[in-house]
């Protein structure tokens, strides 16, 4: 069973930074690719970034680019979003979640792609 689970979350104004974490267990996790979603209300969930399982390379969606930063620590089993220069439209609830390939190739921007997923975290941006 995979467990994943989100912390850092906050309330910020904007302009500031929060780093999320997420710490998953039940598999090897250096072999999956890692995703972040988000989800705002009324809102369906989008994509906010990925990092292939090899932790090499990594993708954004427009609205994030060059704003967040995904990276990932295979020893400790956690992957972590860097969020710079937040914006109130940032408001939302971030989830991660495992990819079900392992050592896939390319990196999912599609939600089905995902297997497992935390709980969420929210995350709110004050203007």
């Amino acid at each position: 069973q995979v467990q994943l689970v989100e912390s850092g979350g906050g309330l910020v104004q904007a302009g500031a930074s929060l780093r999320l974490s997420c710490a998953a267990s039940g598999r090897t996790f250096s072999s999956y690719p890692m995703g972040w979603f988000r989800q705002a209300p009324g809102k369906e969930r989008e994509f906010v970034g990925a990092i292939k399982w090899s932790g090499g390379v990594t993708t954004y969606a427009d609205s994030v680019k060059g704003r967040f930063t995904i990276s990932k620590d295979n020893a400790k089993n956690t992957v972590y979003l860097q969020m710079n220069t937040l914006k109130p439209e940032d408001t939302a609830v971030y989830y991660c979640a495992a990819d079900a390939v392992q050592f896939r190739s390319d990196i999912s921007r599609i939600a089905g792609s995902y297997a497992y997923w935390g709980q969420g975290t929210q995350v709110t941006v004050s203007s």
